[in-house]
């Protein structure tokens, strides 16, 4: 049987904290600046040089309902954790150069991790642990800035993460942000040794500070040492480590593509943000396998104010009022792992968000996920609800 979902008294102290702060800051209008405005984290020398740390700190709270099996026992517990604990220190001279190293003190893992040269003839080239491109909601859009608690369905099953590569950018055509990738050996954290090869492309024929049109094409091409692919996804609740749907190791894999096709729009308060993935496993032992998914979500800022877009990416709402800014959100993702006897299941999720903005640093958000699955034999349809507090600096 499912246990009680209980909100203790030592998982309670992170969201009270937070709250008893924000609600210090907004009754006390000196102390909200110092609060919600400019945090010193960072310095810069007399040579020019910046030094500085970075974080996104996130507790998450994932409850389930209908999500009993055939037996009468839940297929989930309840979960509440702290979700990331990401802290990069860097160092930059701006205009020529960057290094940078983040880790993630509650997944114990390296995150981005890279030394950046700037040129503003030739483009910006990284070499380090990077983002690999495919999958905007996650290459592009980093994890403190995404509408939703977590990512969508097919951007899950499709992303491949962080890798050590080189890749390049460069932005100066009008109009225009292209990115190539080469990515070699793994990651930092001694997992996924192969081959990647990728590129990334977007076009904007409108950018302006409240409007934006954002076309994006993405392909990977990835060769792994041990030709083993493996597509699957969480029900957009990461607290937990079930998959509803599932392909299982699919061996002899020496070929693994990746396609993605991005669109963005956003006018003012409203935005629209879509994606539509597939993913091929060319197989030495068996027939090759496809996978496709996709997802489509609408944002309104109830407040008035614009996403922020730069360099082929969204980021959090900036706040223009003392209370914050307000946004809800609705999106659902679909993804469907079957492909001949291939039998990894079906999936679509309904998922209504609301985001509190509070400052620069402090974000609340709720979402309210419908999932709906099935994978032969089991069909699942939970209800989830999630909740966040983040402080990011």
């Amino acid at each position: 049987m499912k246990s009680r979902y209980r909100f203790t008294a030592t998982h309670r102290l992170p969201l009270l904290a937070l709250t008893a702060a924000v609600a210090a800051g907004i009754g006390a209008p000196a102390q909200a600046y110092e609060l919600l405005g400019d945090w010193p984290t960072k310095f810069k020398t007399a040579s020019g040089t910046e030094y500085g740390v970075r974080g996104t700190i996130q507790y998450d709270i994932n409850h389930f309902s209908d999500d009993s099996l055939p037996n009468g026992n839940a297929r989930f517990d309840d979960l509440e954790t702290w979700r990331r604990k990401e802290v990069y220190l860097y160092a930059r001279r701006t205009g020529q150069w960057e290094l940078a190293a983040g880790y993630d003190f509650q997944a114990h893992v390296w995150v981005d991790a890279y030394f950046k040269l700037i040129n503003k003839t030739a483009g910006d080239f990284r070499l380090g642990q990077i983002k690999t491109p495919v999958g905007f909601e996650e290459g592009a859009i980093g994890s403190g800035s995404t509408t939703f608690l977590e990512r969508s369905l097919p951007v899950q099953a499709v992303n491949q993460g962080r890798r050590i590569g080189l890749d390049w950018t460069y932005e100066n055509v009008p109009g225009w942000l292209l990115n190539a990738a080469v990515f070699n050996g793994g990651d930092l954290n001694g997992d996924n040794d192969g081959t990647t090869w990728a590129a990334r492309a977007v076009y904007n024929p409108v950018k302006t500070d409240t409007s934006v049109v954002h076309i994006g094409f993405a392909g990977s091409i990835e060769e792994r040492d041990d030709e083993i692919a493996r597509i699957r996804a969480r029900p957009e609740a990461n607290l937990t480590t079930i998959r509803l749907i599932d392909t299982g190791n699919l061996s002899g894999a020496d070929q693994i593509k990746r396609v993605g096709i991005e669109g963005a729009w956003s006018e003012g308060p409203f935005s629209l943000q879509g994606e539509f993935l597939t993913i091929d496993a060319s197989r030495r032992t068996a027939r090759d396998y496809t996978a496709e998914g996709a997802y489509l979500y609408a944002s309104w800022i109830l407040t008035g104010e614009t996403r922020p877009y730069k360099s082929g990416a969204f980021a959090n709402v900036k706040p223009k009022n003392d209370y914050g800014a307000v946004e809800l959100g609705l999106r659902y993702s679909t993804l469907d792992l079957n492909d001949g006897i291939i039998y990894g299941g079906k999936q679509h999720d309904w998922t209504l968000g609301v985001n509190w903005y509070l400052g620069q640093h402090f974000k609340l958000q709720a979402n309210y996920i419908r999932a709906f699955s099935d994978k032969g034999n089991l069909a699942l349809d939970p209800k989830i609800t999630e909740v966040r507090a983040q402080v990011h600096f």
